[in-house]
């Protein structure tokens, strides 16, 4: 997929990022687009929610945000924290991504990320309340 500009003012938020922090942001946001068009979604609606560039799957699913994580050099990629999501992926990816709370991912900025393991975790969110529906047949 080709990854649209982003809006000026998520622009904006990206660019006062130290720069390899912004780099690897930009990257996170790049992956979201592509894991929506891989499970057959249409972009998200890319606007800042709390300051932060957030990503908007529609109905179905819930909100990325990408953040700096001013405690690190990295960033966090966030959903609500009211979802089973980090919890899940703790289960499942606990030895390959770094994790904080109920609500983030913890990715380094100048270290080697796991991509296929984000991305499931990005395409978890997209999708979560598409797969949370009974299956009607």
């Amino acid at each position: 997929m080709v990854v649209p500009a982003a809006p000026k003012d998520v622009d904006a938020v990206f660019a006062a990022m130290t720069p390899p922090v912004e780099a690897r942001a930009r990257e996170l946001r790049a992956l979201v687009f592509d894991v929506a068009e891989a499970e057959g979604l249409a972009a998200p609606e890319e606007t800042l929610r709390w300051g932060e560039p957030a990503y908007l799957p529609g109905k179905s699913g819930t909100a990325v945000r990408i953040t700096a994580d001013r405690s690190r050099e990295g960033c966090k990629v966030l959903v609500h924290c009211q979802t089973s999501l980090v919890e899940t992926w703790r289960d499942r990816f606990g030895d390959r991504l770094g994790f904080e709370g109920n609500r983030a991912v913890l990715v380094p900025a100048s270290e080697d990320i796991d991509r296929d393991a984000l991305a499931i975790c990005i395409a978890d969110a997209l999708t979560y309340r598409k797969k949370k529906e009974p299956a009607r047949g």
